[in-house]
């Protein structure tokens, strides 16, 4: 009975945070080599052959679109004349916990690591590893998965300079919860991944930006 009333305790609190979160932190990570005296122009999404077909593509570029335009960028008229272009990135895996982890809801300790029950799943939903070394894909998920299985989240955005081709910016934002990747979150996250544009650090530090339903 204690065990059933633990569960059904833990299961309601992790749905009403999931239904009620105001804001999200995000760890982000920041590197390139964006000149100081370079103001931010106009801007154009590029799409690797693999996210081409993908459905949740527009979805994506659209959750990030504001957080490009609140850090100086303006849509290209002319694609082909655009300062930067931008690729984008997402990443979820998920892991099944137990509210048993947390000695809150059990007297018996930590029972292991919260990602400790159920190995890891997920992808990038047409990802690739290309030129830059790095893990791209279009594919995310809505609502809550499973009550019991906790995400890691992942966005990233590149910015290359469209005449020499250089990647000058590159941004990751991770998070974790029990929600996947709702565009409401992906909003939230990419904002946090551009907040500190221009400027880099490689060392994650933690950004708070507003989760909006």
């Amino acid at each position: 009975m204690r065990r059933q009333i633990c569960i059904a305790i833990g299961l309601a609190a992790l749905l009403a945070a999931a239904g009620c979160a105001t804001q999200i932190s995000s760890e982000v990570s920041t590197f390139g080599t964006w000149p100081a005296d370079r103001r931010p122009d106009t801007y154009v999404f590029e799409r690797l052959p693999s996210q081409q077909e993908q459905p949740d593509q527009q979805r994506m570029e659209d959750a990030a679109r504001t957080a490009i335009e609140t850090a100086g960028f303006k849509p290209a008229a002319d694609a082909q004349a655009a300062d930067v272009a931008v690729l984008l990135g997402t990443r979820l895996v998920a892991s099944a916990f137990s509210p048993f982890d947390d000695p809150i809801w059990w007297g018996g300790g930590l029972h292991g690591s919260r990602f400790g029950h159920g190995g890891w799943r997920g992808g990038f939903g047409g990802g690739f590893s290309g030129s830059y070394g790095l893990g791209y894909g279009s594919g995310f998920a809505f609502g809550v998965d499973d009550p019991w299985r906790r995400h890691v989240r992942e966005v990233s955005v590149l910015i290359r300079d469209r005449k020499s081709g250089t990647v000058v910016y590159e941004s990751h934002a991770t998070s974790d919860g029990v929600l996947t990747l709702t565009p409401a979150l992906m909003t939230a996250m990419f904002q946090a991944a551009l907040a500190p544009f221009p400027t880099t650090d490689a060392k994650a530090r933690s950004v708070t930006t507003p989760l909006l339903h």
